[in-house]
């Protein structure tokens, strides 16, 4: 009898514990079937959704939109009538595209967006870059942060090549018809005005500011908190803490207003080499006379011709 007892007591701890883990598979079931009746997906009859698309929870997908096979659509996600989705193409969570935005592409390689980004009207994110020493079958990517607002036909273009990925950071403002081309790096909260062209390899650091229909050569620097005047042609460097401005773009000073609205105070320090500011400009100008970087802005008086 004893040993009788000795056998049954696993055996029936054993019934217990797959009795209590159907237990709790059918409440995570239950949980998970609740959960999507709170936050049910709504995908008009004219859009085109592959069966293989992974689609989060409240995801709205409208007349005429078109998710790919590859695509991965996080909860909450809004695309708006006419907006597409391409290729290898993850959306993090609460992304909009408005209507005609298109995202992604057929090609080997990944379009990657985080969280609370907008795509605006006819904008194109994602797409073959223009680069002809791009090769056909190459992977190409682009990474993009979270809380982005990329407005009307602004067009952003992967990468030209599988060892680099263009790669925009996060709070970013870019406003309609910019445009930002293969291998670019863009840091945090800039801001470009309408039609802002940054030619391919620009990297953009944080909290710079353009205005209108400005150019950037390629491999061109723009240091965080600068401010580049209103059609301005960039074609060297524009250092930290600086305004440029012009057809060639020379400086014109410090970026005054900029760095007042970002808190920067005025300082008595007589050593300047000691304050972080001061340090972070010099060495963003030193860097800029390294090899195979382009130099910086020319000087120029405001009262100069």
């Amino acid at each position: 009898m004893n040993s009788l007892l000795k056998i049954r007591r696993p055996i029936g701890s054993f019934y217990l514990q797959r009795f209590s883990s159907l237990l709790t598979y059918a409440s995570n079931e239950k949980r998970h079937e609740a959960s999507s009746l709170e936050n049910p997906n709504f995908i008009h009859s004219s859009a085109i959704v592959h069966p293989n698309a992974l689609i989060g929870q409240g995801v709205s997908i409208g007349p005429f939109c078109t998710v790919g096979s590859s695509a991965r659509l996080g909860n909450g996600c809004q695309l708006y009538p006419g907006s597409h989705i391409f290729g290898n193409t993850e959306l993090g969570e609460r992304c909009v595209l408005m209507t005609g935005a298109v995202v992604g592409d057929d090609l080997p390689g990944l379009t990657v967006l985080g969280n609370n980004n907008i795509i605006g009207h006819h904008a194109v994110v994602g797409v073959k870059c223009q680069d002809m020493k791009y090769k056909p079958g190459d992977e190409c990517f682009l990474d993009i942060g979270d809380n982005n607002e990329i407005r009307e036909h602004a067009s952003i273009h992967r990468s030209s090549k599988p060892s680099d990925r263009t790669i925009i950071g996060n709070n970013n403002l870019i406003m309609g018809s910019c445009h930002i081309a293969h291998d670019c790096k863009i840091g945090n909260n800039n801001i470009f005005a309408n039609n802002t062209l940054l030619a391919g390899h620009v990297i953009a650091e944080d909290y710079t500011h353009t205005a209108g229909a400005i150019v950037v050569h390629q491999f061109c620097h723009i240091g965080s908190f600068s401010f580049i005047g209103g059609g301005s042609v960039v074609s060297q460097d524009v250092p930290k803490y600086a305004m440029v401005a012009g057809e060639r773009a020379e400086l014109r000073g410090l970026n005054l207003e900029g760095l007042r609205r970002h808190g920067f105070t005025a300082t008595e320090d007589k050593e300047l080499g000691q304050v972080p500011v001061v340090c972070s400009m010099v060495q963003s100008l030193r860097d800029s006379f390294a090899e195979n970087r382009r130099g910086i802005c020319k000087f120029r008086h405001w009262s100069g011709s």
